[in-house]
């Protein structure tokens, strides 16, 4: 199966019901399951803050009355307010002076109660409590009673008037709530999930149906069968889209076969307008830029001759040289222009010959070998395969092998080395090399260097004269005859290459 059809099957199997349903259903689970373990790890300790607060409210109420001196009617007043607290908190409180003795108290048997507020204030209780807050006037902890059954939040420590105090609140009601409200929120959240899930079915079925149709009609439509009709009648946006389905139905079955071939024609001609455009000025600029100094020169040394500013006969000579010098260079840039836009726009096309590679390397070694690399002093080495024939153009295989010399000419170094070399490769293909030691191209060059008019090196490119077309020739002959053709930076110098088939 391919991975179209995959894809395909795919969504067939992920249809909107299903996904309406399960994404509903899972949002509803994490939503409980986000607000049980919200219960879970913050519920006590929210009850805990809440019965802190209260305690603090019995604490600043035994603060704000002076039991030393109160009349009948504060007295009164102190124990409504302090009933009320420790009715509706469930909280219970006692004072002592600072001889222990107890001043007044909400449980029956203050004795025990005295006794643990003694030995919390001299601190002579065995278990460290487990402190929740303090400051200088009380402090709120977790404290659990001697018999290990219960635990309470108790805040203790010292009124204005010198008194000693505590308050205290049972820890196990809250517990117990926070329990069996976690029961019934895992009971009520996997009722809401089956409930829900029954109600989101029925609600995406009515949904989805005319969805569905649309899709059946979209995928008639995209198999160009333009009969298909929407019927629905639920008076709703879904009905209106398919009624706009219905019309470019119509338009589309009108209109396809003169849009496909005005759309195919119109592409043509603006990828070829715009290939035309884009060479047009991207060869004029290039030209402009490559032309500027060799014509600059010349006019220079011409107004030289011509206002006899070099009187004697070798000076002339030179001014001469110079001019013939630039317009050789101009020309044969010209030349190589011309051979350039024949390739790219297909005027000349390969002839394919079958030939003898091995004899074209040779004769090209042995003239170019000769007449350009002796004279510099460079040593040419070569590592030629014998009888090794290829089909291609023999004049632009040529000239491919003479831009890839002559390139290595120019950029050898001081070493003074080239190695041309031959090697057969898989599938009955050839690749030829040339080698010549210098420094490496840079890597943000490597991909530019078959670009026309690119020079990694323009002073350099300069003194030999070089157009930076040779490499964009090689690219375009190598890609006319599908043949591979690259460059490789090794330790001591740079390697070009192109390929060739056998066969």
């Amino acid at each position: 199966m391919t991975a179209k059809g995959k894809n395909i099957k795919a969504c067939r199997s992920r249809t909107i019901k299903s996904q309406i349903i399960l994404r509903c259903v899972l949002i509803m689970a994490c939503t409980v399951l986000f607000n049980w373990c919200l219960n879970f790890f913050f519920l006590e300790r929210y009850y805990t803050s809440i019965t802190k607060k209260h305690l603090l409210e019995a604490y600043e109420t035994l603060n704000a009355y002076n039991l030393d001196d109160m009349e009948e009617s504060d007295i009164e007043d102190f124990e409504n307010d302090m009933g009320h607290i420790c009715f509706t908190y469930n909280i219970s409180f006692i004072i002592t002076d600072a001889s222990s003795n107890t001043v007044i108290s909400s449980v029956n048997n203050p004795d025990e109660f005295n006794q643990m507020l003694r030995s919390l204030i001299i601190a002579t209780t065995s278990d460290e409590p487990d402190i929740i807050e303090e400051n200088d006037k009380y402090i709120v902890a977790n404290i659990r009673e001697p018999d290990g059954e219960t635990d309470y939040i108790t805040m203790y420590g010292t009124l204005d008037n010198g008194d000693f105090f505590m308050v205290r609140c049972a820890t196990e009601g809250i517990r117990e709530s926070a329990m069996q409200f976690r029961r019934f929120l895992v009971y009520i959240g996997i009722l809401g999930l089956f409930l829900s899930f029954a109600l989101i079915y029925f609600v995406t079925q009515r949904i989805t149906a005319p969805i569905m149709e649309l899709t059946g009609i979209s995928k008639r439509m995209k198999e160009l069968d333009f009969t298909a009709r929407y019927e629905g009648h639920h008076h709703n946006e879904v009905d209106i889209l398919g009624e706009n389905f219905n019309q470019m139905s119509d338009t589309l079955e009108a209109t396809i076969g003169q849009l496909k071939s005005a759309n195919a024609k119109l592409k043509a001609d603006v990828e070829e307008k715009t290939k035309l455009d884009d060479m047009r000025k991207e060869f004029l600029a290039n030209v402009s830029h490559e032309l500027k100094t060799p014509i600059a020169l010349i006019s220079g040394y011409a107004e030289g001759l011509k206002d006899m500013a070099c009187e004697d006969e070798e000076s002339r000579e030179f001014y001469c040289d110079v001019i013939m010098d630039e317009a050789k260079k101009m020309n044969h840039m010209v030349k190589q222009l011309m051979q350039l836009n024949s390739l790219e726009f297909g005027n000349n096309t390969p002839d394919f010959v079958r030939f003898s590679l091995t004899d074209l390397v040779k004769n090209c070694l042995s003239s170019s070998g000769e007449m350009i690399a002796a004279p510099k002093g460079i040593n040419v080495e070569s590592d030629i395969l014998e009888n090794v024939y290829v089909w291609a153009d023999e004049y632009q295989i040529e000239e491919v092998f003479r831009n890839y010399f002559n390139n290595a000419v120019n950029h050898v170094d001081d070493r003074k080395l080239i190695r041309v070399s031959m090697e057969r490769m898989d599938d009955y293909r050839v690749k030829v090399s040339v080698f010549n030691t210098g420094k490496n191209i840079p890597e943000d060059s490597i991909g530019r260097i078959w670009d026309k008019f690119y020079k990694v090196d323009k002073a350099h490119t300069r003194e030999y004269g070089g157009s930076g077309i040779g490499l964009s020739i090689v690219k375009a002959v190598m890609e006319a005859h599908g043949g591979g053709y690259g460059v490789v930076n090794e330790e001591d110098g740079v390697r070009f290459y192109f390929v060739l088939s056998e066969k």
